[in-house]
């Protein structure tokens, strides 16, 4: 695994705001929220290829820690189940005035 310090998280939580944590097995990879730019290049594939959006979610906003949750296929297929989680979407209200 790679080595990532507690100080190191809280750097990147002060730089990036949330900071997400993902373990497959004994790897363990470190992410931030995508931002809009980043999903907006990602979801151009998405009709497409949803693998290669979950590919770009993950490289794009990956911290630090074991890459090979996003080389290895079978760690990358599992942690793709976590990303949904790191797109966070607030409640709106519409309000016809």
């Amino acid at each position: 695994m790679a080595n990532v310090t507690e100080q190191q998280i809280t750097e990147w939580k002060k730089q990036h705001g949330a900071v997400f944590e993902i373990k497959v097995e004994d790897k363990t990879a470190y992410f931030k929220k995508p931002s809009r730019k980043t999903l907006m290049y990602a979801s151009t594939v998405l009709q497409n290829n949803p693998l290669r959006f979950n590919e770009i979610l993950m490289q794009e906003c990956f911290l630090g820690g074991d890459r090979e949750l996003i080389e290895n296929d079978d760690y990358f297929l599992s942690a793709s189940s976590c990303l949904a989680d790191i797109i966070e979407i607030k409640t709106a209200e519409l309000k016809k005035l």
